[in-house]
């Protein structure tokens, strides 16, 4: 062999190594973080769901009690069952917003690699 052939061989597997390397390295980060599955998205859904529950819920009760004790033209319970749905769905839509925001960062760093 010439040299200018050990040279382009030398070339090739260093080439090699490194996308074997690349290729490895993914590997390993996809089993650390597996995609995520059925019981994981209904979990999310339930987390979301229960966001949105528990200040209507907290509205409603606070209502209710402010109704028996402090009774007045209007009724307190509507306004802040209103008001309590109100923060819960702002609350799950920033949470929903915030997750989509890690996971298009996750993506751009996969893309990285």
């Amino acid at each position: 062999m010439n040299e200018k052939q050990e040279i382009d061989r030398e070339k090739d597997e260093t080439e090699f190594s490194r996308e074997v390397g690349a290729k490895a390295a993914r590997k390993l980060k996809a089993r650390r973080n597996p995609t995520p599955g059925l019981w994981s998205g209904l979990g999310m859904m339930g987390l979301i769901g229960w966001s949105v529950v528990v200040p209507t819920l907290l509205g409603a009760a606070l209502g209710i009690w402010l109704d028996k004790h402090y009774a007045g033209k209007h009724p307190w319970t509507l306004a802040l069952l209103i008001a309590g749905l109100s923060i819960g769905c702002l609350n799950a839509w920033l949470w929903v917003a915030r997750e989509d925001q890690a996971m298009r960062e996750e993506d751009e760093g996969k893309n990285d690699d």
